[in-house]
């Protein structure tokens, strides 16, 4: 095989390194994919980290994976080469676990992660289970799906299953690379939809993403607004601050869920006088499979939501990466690979 080019980590946490390697062939049951757009993702920082047990070095990141299957396994099923797909968070599951075996693959107890138990998109060429593909709508561009396959399929996924219906009220925290997406879907899907944000600057743009209200968190009690519009049926959080989380939870309404997809550090503190004589809860919502990624991007083609996006080559990995982290970047970082 010739050569490609790949962002490698050599170690926890060591830099960001360009390399060449050989290109890798599809195993039993795998796809290889010629990668044409890689998101860059704050879980990508688990790698570099070395944040999960077990991890193996060295590694590639990159889970926001959008190209086209140039080569097939054995037992590849009904995939094509020449077909557009992307890879998420989900990676692939074991298909042995209780989980699995109930068909709830994204909590498999084995579960595949690009660039966490395998080599992920910041090359050139990824090799990738079937179970992981997703199909990309033609309508969708490498780089506009690329960031749908995490940061997309999450706040999707987590709305259509929170439990609200159309016209509840849904409060959505965090104007950034999670936040912006969730607005759009949450506007679309029938919601009353409520931005929560850091200053009045926020304001002019979740009224372009689709809220219907604004909350400045600097200069209004959240949770008392909030109950001036009847309480939140369902707030998710993007932050990674869980003070801002702590701050809105008696915004619920009766019967309301905070639901949390973006990662923080510290822990979430609540009354449980006010969970239960409210019956609100606290919950999480891990992504989705291949199917949900494939469902959230055909809703993203029907109704107009796109991410907004900020794109380098794969030689600028650092500096996306950097601008990623920093959480200055404006929305989501996506590599393009130039094939």
């Amino acid at each position: 095989m010739g050569k490609m080019r790949a962002i490698q980590i050599a170690g926890p946490k060591k830099a960001l390194e360009l390399v060449e390697k050989t290109i890798p062939s599809p195993r039993n049951g795998t796809v290889r994919v010629k990668v044409q757009a890689c998101g860059i993702c704050h879980s990508d920082s688990f790698t570099q980290e070395g944040a999960f047990p077990g991890m193996q070095y060295p590694r590639i990141p990159g889970h926001e994976i959008a190209g086209v299957i140039d080569a097939l396994g054995n037992d590849a099923g009904n995939w094509k080469v020449g077909q557009r797909v992307g890879i998420g968070w989900h990676g692939g599951h074991c298909r042995v676990c209780e989980s699995c075996r109930r068909g709830d693959f994204i909590t498999c107890s084995q579960l595949q992660i690009p660039g966490i138990s395998y080599d992920g998109g910041y090359a050139d060429y990824v090799i990738v289970p079937i179970e992981a593909l997703a199909h990309i709508p033609e309508a969708l561009s490498a780089v506009e799906a690329a960031p749908l396959m995490c940061a997309g399929i999450t706040t999707f996924n987590a709305l259509r299953n929170s439990g609200a219906i159309a016209g509840n009220t849904v409060a959505v925290l965090g104007i950034g690379g999670l936040g912006h997406l969730a607005i759009q879907y949450a506007a679309k899907m029938g919601f009353r939809t409520v931005a929560i944000a850091r200053g009045r600057d926020k304001q002019p743009l979740s009224q372009k993403l689709g809220a219907h209200h604004y909350i400045d968190s600097e200069k209004q009690q959240v949770s008392e607004e909030l109950k001036k519009l009847g309480g939140a049926r369902v707030i998710l959080s993007t932050v990674t601050n869980s003070a801002a989380l702590n701050a809105v939870i008696e915004g619920l309404s009766i019967d309301g869920k905070l639901l949390i997809v973006g990662v923080a550090g510290d822990p979430v503190s609540a009354s449980p006088l006010g969970l239960i004589g409210g019956r609100r809860c606290i919950a999480g919502w891990p992504c989705g499979t291949s199917i949900d990624s494939e469902d959230a991007m055909s809703f993203s083609v029907l109704t107009g939501i796109r991410s907004m996006n900020q794109i380098f080559p794969l030689e600028k990995v650092v500096e996306g990466y950097e601008l990623m982290m920093s959480g200055k970047a404006r929305f989501r970082v996506v590599l393009k690979t130039g094939l």
